[in-house]
C-alpha cells in the first residue's frame, strides 16, 4: 500500500506543471546539489553544470538538456516532482560524465569468435558465350589475392587495426549486441555512481518498476531478455520476479545469464563490459530468442535480422529506463560528443546551473526564473520582471527638448511641481525630530546625570516615528497600441498615448523628488521580452532564433514563451532618479516620434534601443498590478498610492482586476486607474478617469497623486499643526471629517 506521503505523479501535476518552465524551475532549486553531485563523480572541483538544447560533455563542463527532465514527468509513478528533478538530474549528470567509449583497442580475439560466420554466396548460373573466355583468368587471379592475403596475416606485419568501443561491438556483434551493450552499460552506471545515494536510487527504482508490465506485455521474447538483464544489473527486481513475468524460454535464457550479470558489477572497464553484452546475445541465440532467418542465410537478411533485433531489444528496455542521450544509441552517443565541441558560450558568462548559449534554452530559464503572482481569484502566472533596456538613454538628448515644448504645448509644469505641497512636506519632515523632554519637560534624571559627568544637557532627546511617510508607483501599458494614432487637438491623429504618459511620468517623477518621496516608474506589456542591454539587433536576432528554436522542440507552447507578460522597471524604488531620468527621457522620444526612431533602429541597429520591443498584444493587466502592489507593499511607509494607466481591455478578465484592484485598496494601497480612451477602468477601479486628449492625461497622473498627498495630510492632522480652513478651500479639499 502506497504512504500517504507518496502520489501518483502523473496524476498529481495538472499540464502547467508539467510545462518545460515548471519542469526547469524544479530542476533549479536542485541545481547547486547537482553541480556538487557532478564535480565529485568527475574529480573536478572547477566543473560547471548547465542547461542547453543539446545534451554535452566536456572535462571542464556538461550540459543537460531540459527536454529530458520533461519525459520524467510523464511517468505514472509513486514520486514526488521534487524527487523526479533531483533524480532525474543526477541521472543525467552520471551518463554524461561516465559515458565514454573513445578508448581505440584491437578487436579482442574472444570476440572474433562472437563474429557471424560468412554469408552462403549467391548460386551463380553458368556463364556462356564470350565471357566464358575470361573465367578461368580471373579466378586464378582471385585465388592468388586470397592466398597472398593469407600470408600476409601469418607473418609479423603491421598490427592490427584499432576500433573504439562501439565500432568494434558492431563489428564483432552487430547492432543488436550494441543496443544489449547500451542497456546494460546504463544500468551498470546507475548502480555504481548512486550506490550512496539510496534516496534517488529508491525514485528510479519506482518509475521502473511502474514501467515494467507495459513493457513486458508488449515485448517480444528478446526484449523481455534484455529488460530482465538491465534491471537485473541495475538491482531494480530480482531474478526470481523477473522469471516469473517473462515466457519460460526466456526465463531458462535469464536463468543462464545470471552468470555473467553477475561480471557486470565486478568492473569498471566498458570493454569488459561489451563481452559480456555478446556472451548475452549468444546466450539468446542458444535460447532461439533472436530473429530466425527462416531458412535463408544472405547478407541482406542478416541485416534485416539485426536490425529487428536491436529493435525490439531498445523499443523494450527505452519503454522503462530513463533513456540518456549518450546511452540511447550509437547515433546520439556521436551527437553528443560532437555537440561537446560545438558548444561556444563562454565559461562562466551565466551560473553554474544556467543555460549554453542557445536562445532557445535561455528563454526557457527566463521564464522559468521568472515570480510566479496570484491573484485573490487564486489564479497564477509567470511574470517576466527585468530592468528597462537602458539604451534608450541614446534618445536622451532629443527626449528632453521634446519634453519640453511638449510640456508648454500641453499645459504641464516642470519646475516646482509639489506648488504648496512643498512647505507641508518640509514641516512634516520636521515633525517629530524631537518630542518628550525636548518638548520642555524636565527629566527627573537630569541631576543624577549632571553629577556623574555624564549628560550634558538638561533636557534627553529621543525620536520618534512621528513623520507621515509616502511612496508612489506608477505602472504604465507599454504595448503598441499606445503608440498608435489617436485623435488629439485639433482632431488630428498623432501617436500622443505613451508619449503623454512618459511626460506625466517624467513630472510625477519630479513630483516625487522634489518631496523626497519614495517612487517606483514601470511599464508593461506582453510580447518578447526585452533584456537591460538589449540593442536592436541584438533583441532581434535573439527572439527570431528563440522562436525558431522554440517551434521546432515545444510546437504549440513557442507562443507562451516567446509572448510572454513583461514588467520592465524604469525606476525602481532603490534607485536614484538621476540614473534615470535620461532614460526616460529617451522613451518619451521614441514614443513621441515612433517613425522616426524606427528610422534610427534600421539605420544602426547596433547602436539604436529595441524599438521594436513593443508589440502589439494583449496585455494582463493584473498580474503586473498585483506584482507593482507587493512591491509597493514592502516599502516601509505610511501611505501608499498606485497610478496605474492603460489603453484597453485587459487580456484576462475585467473581473479579475476589479477583484485584484478591491484587495489591493483592502491592504491600504490608494490605487487610481486612468484611461485613455477606454472605459475599462470604471468597472474595474473605484477611483478611476477617462482622458481624450494628452493634456488631461499628463495633468490627471500628476493631480491625481498630488491629491492624494493633500487628502492624507488633511486626514493625519485634521485642523492641527499646518491646515487652516482658508487654505484648504483654496486647495479644494474638504475639512477631514472625525
Amino acid at each position: 500500500m502506497r504512504r500517504r506521503t507518496e502520489s501518483v505523479l502523473h496524476g498529481i501535476l495538472p499540464p502547467d506543471e508539467r510545462a518545460i518552465e515548471a519542469v526547469v524551475a524544479r530542476y533549479q532549486r536542485v541545481a547547486p546539489a547537482i553541480t556538487r553531485f557532478a564535480r565529485s563523480i568527475a574529480g573536478n572541483d572547477e566543473l560547471q553544470v548547465r542547461l542547453g538544447s543539446q545534451a554535452s560533455a566536456t572535462k571542464e563542463e556538461i550540459i543537460l538538456d531540459p527536454g529530458l527532465f520533461q519525459a520524467a514527468y510523464a511517468r505514472n509513478a509513486p514520486v514526488t516532482p521534487t524527487e523526479v528533478a533531483l533524480t532525474s538530474a543526477l541521472h543525467e549528470a552520471i551518463h554524461l560524465i561516465a559515458t565514454d567509449f573513445e578508448e581505440r583497442r584491437p578487436l579482442p580475439e574472444s570476440w572474433i569468435a562472437h563474429r557471424p560466420a560468412p554469408a552462403a554466396p549467391a548460386s551463380r548460373s553458368p556463364i556462356s558465350g564470350p565471357l566464358q573466355l575470361f573465367r578461368d583468368e580471373d579466378e586464378s587471379f582471385a585465388d592468388d589475392l586470397e592466398a597472398v592475403a593469407t600470408d600476409a596475416a601469418a607473418d609479423d606485419g603491421p598490427p592490427a587495426a584499432e576500433f573504439a568501443l562501439l565500432d568494434a561491438l558492431r563489428e564483432a556483434g552487430g547492432e543488436a549486441a550494441e543496443a544489449l551493450f547500451m542497456g546494460v552499460e546504463d544500468a551498470r552506471q546507475e548502480r555504481r555512481h548512486l550506490a550512496a545515494y539510496a534516496g534517488a536510487r529508491s525514485v528510479l527504482g519506482d518509475l521502473y518498476r511502474a514501467a515494467v508490465p507495459d513493457a513486458m506485455r508488449d515485448a517480444r521474447p528478446l526484449g523481455q531478455f534484455a529488460l530482465s538483464c538491465f534491471l537485473i544489473v541495475g538491482g531494480y527486481l530480482e531474478r526470481d520476479d523477473l522469471e516469473r513475468r517473462v515466457a519460460p524460454h526466456v526465463a531458462a535464457a535469464i536463468d543462464d545469464a545470471s552468470g555473467f550479470l553477475d561480471g557486470v558489477l565486478e568492473t569498471t572497464d566498458p570493454w569488459r563490459v561489451g563481452t559480456i553484452a555478446l556472451q548475452l546475445l549468444e546466450v539468446a541465440r542458444l535460447h532461439r530468442l533472436v530473429t530466425d532467418a527462416g531458412g535463408v542465410d544472405t547478407a541482406t537478411t542478416r541485416t534485416l535480422k539485426d536490425q529487428a533485433d536491436s529493435a525490439a531489444i531498445s523499443e523494450t528496455v527505452d519503454a522503462v529506463r530513463i533513456v540518456s542521450p549518450p546511452l540511447r544509441d550509437r547515433e546520439s552517443y556521436d551527437q553528443t560528443r560532437q555537440a561537446a565541441q560545438a558548444v561556444s558560450a563562454e565559461s562562466g558568462r551565466y551560473g553554474e546551473a544556467d543555460h549554453a548559449g542557445d536562445p532557445a534554452t535561455e528563454q526557457v530559464v527566463r521564464v522559468s526564473e521568472a515570480p510566479t503572482v496570484y491573484l485573490p481569484t487564486g489564479q497564477g502566472g509567470k511574470l517576466v520582471v527585468c530592468d528597462f533596456p537602458d539604451r534608450f538613454r541614446t534618445f536622451g538628448g532629443d527626449g528632453r527638448s521634446l519634453l519640453d515644448e511638449a510640456a508648454v504645448r500641453w499645459s504641464v509644469a516642470q519646475r516646482r511641481v509639489s506648488g504648496e505641497l512643498y512647505p507641508l512636506f518640509l514641516a512634516n519632515q520636521r515633525r517629530g525630530l524631537r518630542s518628550g523632554y525636548d518638548a520642555g519637560d524636565l527629566s527627573p534624571y537630569a541631576a543624577l546625570l549632571l553629577g556623574a559627568g555624564i549628560y550634558n544637557r538638561m533636557f534627553e532627546r529621543r525620536d520618534l516615528p512621528m513623520r507621515r511617510s509616502y511612496a508612489v508607483s506608477l505602472l504604465v501599458d507599454g504595448s503598441a497600441s499606445m503608440l498608435q494614432p489617436r485623435p488629439g487637438p485639433g482632431d488630428r491623429k498623432t501617436p500622443w498615448a505613451l508619449a503623454a504618459a512618459s511626460l506625466g511620468a517624467w513630472t510625477l517623477a519630479h513630483l516625487c523628488d522634489e518631496l523626497q518621496i519614495e517612487f517606483e516608474v514601470a511599464l508593461f506589456n506582453r510580447a518578447f521580452a526585452a533584456a537591460t542591454d538589449d540593442s536592436e539587433r541584438s533583441f532581434s536576432d535573439r527572439r527570431h532564433r528563440a522562436t525558431g528554436a522554440l517551434r521546432r522542440t515545444q510546437g504549440g507552447a513557442a507562443e507562451r514563451l516567446t509572448r510572454t507578460v513583461n514588467h520592465y522597471l524604469v525606476k525602481p524604488f532603490d534607485r536614484r532618479w538621476r540614473g534615470a531620468d535620461d532614460v526616460m527621457a529617451g522613451l518619451f522620444w521614441a514614443a513621441a516620434a515612433p517613425s522616426e526612431a524606427a528610422k534610427r533602429a534600421r539605420q544602426d541597429p547596433e547602436a539604436a534601443p529595441p524599438v521594436s520591443m513593443f508589440d502589439k498584444a494583449a496585455n494582463v493587466d493584473e498580474f503586473n498590478l498585483a506584482y507593482a502592489a507587493g512591491r509597493l507593499g514592502g516599502r516601509r511607509v505610511a501611505t501608499r498610492i498606485l497610478v496605474v494607466l492603460a489603453d484597453g481591455m485587459t487580456r484576462g478578465s475585467v473581473q479579475a482586476l476589479a477583484d485584484s484592484v478591491e484587495a489591493i485598496e483592502q491592504a491600504g494601497t490608494v490605487v487610481l486607474g486612468i484611461g485613455i480612451g477606454d472605459t475599462t477602468v470604471q468597472a474595474a477601479y473605484a477611483r478611476n478617469q477617462v482622458v481624450e486628449r494628452p493634456d488631461e492625461l499628463a495633468r490627471a497622473m500628476v493631480e491625481g497623486v498630488r491629491s492624494t498627498l493633500y487628502r492624507t495630510l488633511a486626514a493625519m492632522g485634521g485642523h492641527g499643526w499646518w491646515s487652516h480652513p482658508e487654505r484648504m478651500v483654496r486647495m479644494g479639499i474638504s475639512a477631514p471629517t472625525t
